[in-house]
């Protein structure tokens, strides 16, 4: 019994540790993809005037590529201060046009959200708020485009 009882202790303390080892759990990526009856020029237009009222920056390349930085909080010179260290929630958005034919385009939106919980906490993924999630995105995009 006194062999049983140190190797009983050793297992039970390596079950606590494995078990609480793991963080939590990733969540799943904010993605949406659409066929829009649209021509990839006036889907382009739309994305970019969307994101960029949505307080994005907005970068695009020819290949149909459409990327941006950091969601902008507020306007104000202290807007980097909320997404380096004192926000809970930053994001930025990734959007691929891919031209079906002249009046068809297909488009991929993804939605990138990190954030945390305090002051001192690191920044971790996390799931997207409803305003900036990809759901949404479509449908302003879709609003854009009059396509509702």
């Amino acid at each position: 019994m006194s062999r049983t009882l140190p190797s009983l202790v050793a297992i039970l303390l390596a079950a606590a540790i494995t078990g609480c080892a793991g963080g939590p759990a990733a969540p799943e990526p904010d993605v949406m993809e659409v066929t829009l009856q649209a021509p990839a020029e006036q889907v382009k237009a739309a994305v970019t005037d969307v994101l960029s009222q949505g307080g994005y920056t907005v970068d695009q390349d020819d290949s149909g590529n459409v990327t941006t930085g950091m969601r902008q909080e507020i306007r104000s010179p202290w807007n980097w201060l909320l997404r380096w260290r004192f926000g809970v929630g930053k994001s930025r958005v990734e959007a691929r046009l891919v031209p079906q034919d002249e009046s068809t385009t297909r488009l991929r939106l993804q939605v990138f959200h990190r954030g945390k919980d305090g002051l001192f906490d690191t920044w971790e993924n996390a799931e997207t708020p409803l305003p900036q999630s990809a759901a949404n995105e479509i449908r302003r995009i879709k609003n854009a485009l009059r396509l509702l």
